[in-house]
């Protein structure tokens, strides 16, 4: 029953979730809660892997969500569920782009999907810092590096992968 699950949450995921791999993360915080396959610690651990390693965010995640809860086989559903939307609405896409990529209201259904997507990561920012507000070294690394993003302007992974190498640091040090 759980591959039933699987693939019928992150296909909901691959479906719903428009703005990239990031735009996941309210989606898995529910499922979180929901079916109890990770927990926010969890979460935490898998966009920082996901965010590392190599291929899109979503699936990242999808894949190691899959693999804690339902092991390899588990892994190739939530993977296949997260991107068949995608697949399916890339050919539909291709089949009638020409004939409406100056269209107004298609315009402005993906014009109101921008600021919707960033609404949605905010939110789940704000829930991560606020979760993280009693841990010294997180909020420390986090206003260093937020006052150097605005400095110096370096691409997000920049800082991504200097975090993710600090927090490994520390957790190693830590533990």
């Amino acid at each position: 029953m759980i591959f039933v699950h699987l693939f019928y949450e992150f296909f909901k995921i691959g479906l719903f979730s428009f703005g990239g791999g990031y735009a996941t993360i309210p989606f898995l915080y529910h499922i979180g809660e929901v079916y109890g396959w990770f927990s926010g610690a969890d979460l935490e651990r898998m966009i920082a892997i996901a965010s590392v390693t190599p291929g899109p965010v979503g699936v990242n995640m999808a894949t190691y969500t899959g693999l804690t809860s339902g092991g390899l086989i588990g892994s190739l559903i939530a993977t296949t569920a997260i991107t068949i939307p995608s697949l399916i609405l890339i050919v539909i896409i291709s089949k009638i782009l020409k004939k409406f990529r100056e269209n107004f209201y298609v315009k402005a259904i993906i014009y109101g999907l921008k600021p919707a997507s960033c609404a949605l990561l905010a939110s789940v920012a704000l829930e991560m810092i606020i979760s993280k507000a009693n841990d010294l070294y997180a909020m420390v690394i986090f206003v260093i590096f937020l006052v150097m993003s605005f400095m110096t302007k370096k691409d997000p992974l920049f800082y991504l992968d200097i975090t993710g190498l600090i927090g490994l640091i520390i957790f190693l040090v830590k533990s």
